[in-house]
């Protein structure tokens, strides 16, 4: 007699898949603050225990800028202007005239600027002395 050989099953006729509920993964604001606004940025953290809980972040400085272009200053730490107190000179200022108020640019324009006028002062004084 014949042995009848199963035939396999096709690819999608396997069983359904089975979901297992897992932890909760939804986190939670700690403070009275309940809206997402700027002012209340939080990170999510996973800690040691497996728990996931808010961390609260604090708002980021757009940091100095140049008084003249607007363009913010290289070489200078973005801070907040009370945490500048605690930081060190060098961190503060660039080693150039103007140098934690002016942006480079702003700097050489102003040089040249008044080297033109200097020099436009005494070709003034030259033709006037022609005239005499």
């Amino acid at each position: 007699e014949e042995a009848v050989t199963p035939v396999p099953a096709p690819y999608f006729a396997k069983a359904p898949p089975v979901f297992i509920m897992g932890k909760d993964l939804r986190a939670i604001f700690s403070r009275r603050h309940s809206y997402a606004t700027k002012s209340n940025k939080t990170l999510k953290v996973k800690t040691p225990g497996g728990s996931l809980v808010l961390h609260q972040l604090k708002k980021r400085s757009k940091g100095p800028r140049c008084g003249e272009t607007g363009m913010t200053l290289h070489g200078i730490k973005k801070l907040k202007m009370k945490a500048y107190k605690n930081v060190h000179k060098r961190e503060k200022t660039v080693k150039r005239a103007y140098g934690g108020s002016l942006c480079g640019k702003a700097v050489r324009d102003r040089i040249l600027r008044a080297f033109l006028i200097e020099e436009q002062k005494i070709v003034k004084k030259i033709e006037s002395e022609k005239k005499k």
